[in-house]
């Protein structure tokens, strides 16, 4: 019995196009929700926040708390540079 060795691609052209396509619409949507993209970047510099909260305490917070106190800092950081720009810039909002 003899194998045939058939190479299957995974990508057809009518594939392609639909991946092409959904990749466009995942782009503009994208590029028109931000909210997605800022939850993701304020999780991740808490990623490095978290910690340092956490060291500087010497144990006497647990790692929610550091975590919840990590985020309450970026929430007032990103409140305070709006109000800057609200405050300095008002006929753009």
């Amino acid at each position: 019995m003899k194998l045939i060795h058939k190479q299957h691609s995974i990508f057809l052209p009518n594939n392609t196009a639909r991946l092409l396509e959904e990749a466009t619409e995942i782009w503009i949507q994208w590029r028109r929700q931000k909210l997605p993209l800022y939850l993701f970047l304020g999780i991740s510099i808490n990623l490095f926040i978290a910690p340092l909260v956490y060291a500087a305490t010497d144990g006497g917070l647990y790692r929610p708390q550091s975590w919840a106190l990590g985020l309450l800092g970026l929430g007032v950081i990103a409140i305070s540079i709006y109000l800057f720009f609200v405050m300095f810039v008002p006929e753009r909002f």
